[in-house]
């Protein structure tokens, strides 16, 4: 059992070098804000999604995304109703990229409610960045067929397949989701020492 559990603490502690799923939570105010997550990559990777859950089928407002290089702020991709990143949680206007041949490097992917497009680098102002910032719930959304019936400010980011990522606004949410080898680890250790009281 002894070898078992230092089997078992070794995958886990092995499995924090690795790859990880991220998420990030939060709500944005007016029509104009943009979400920035960073998050880089040690070595080239060809499973890398980026993608965002929380439309909710038209709860919250509708998000763009946006794939940046995190180093020159250049724009790599923009996206808008994307729900195939993850069908199982996205909704019809949800949005984010599968990524199947991304570099070792620095990286940033932004959300904004639709139509926020980005410019050229990230450093560039978005579309709204001009206008005056209306309030989402005050905002009749260019997605929306009922202005009456406005959306929610919520958003919500997951990154899954980076090393690192964080949200600059809010630096003490940058804790990665447990993986799934830690989690049996950390339940093959729970067993072993209530059998170990129980003799």
């Amino acid at each position: 059992m002894k070898k078992l559990i230092a089997i078992a603490a070794l995958a886990a502690l092995t499995g924090q070098a690795q790859a990880a799923l991220f998420h990030f939570t939060g709500n944005i105010t007016y029509n104009t804000d943009v979400v920035q997550i960073n998050f880089n990559l040690a070595n080239p990777a060809a499973n890398v999604r980026v993608w965002t859950d929380s439309f909710q089928s038209g709860i919250n407002f509708d998000p763009i995304t946006a794939l940046w290089n995190g180093d020159t702020g250049a724009l790599i991709a923009q996206n808008d109703d994307n729900a195939s990143v993850n069908s199982a949680t996205q909704t019809y206007y949800d949005s984010g990229f599968a990524l199947t041949n991304l570099g070792a490097g620095n990286y940033a992917f932004t959300v904004a409610a639709y139509a926020n497009f980005a410019g050229n680098n990230l450093s560039d102002p978005f579309n709204y960045a001009g206008n005056t910032p209306i309030a989402i719930g005050d905002w009749c959304q260019p997605a929306s067929n009922n202005c009456s019936d406005q959306k929610g400010t919520f958003w919500s980011v997951w990154l899954d397949g980076v090393d690192n990522a964080s949200n600059p606004n809010d630096p003490g949410n940058n804790v990665p989701e447990p993986g799934s080898l830690a989690l049996a680890a950390l339940g093959l250790m729970s067993l072993a020492s209530l059998r170990r009281k129980t003799k």
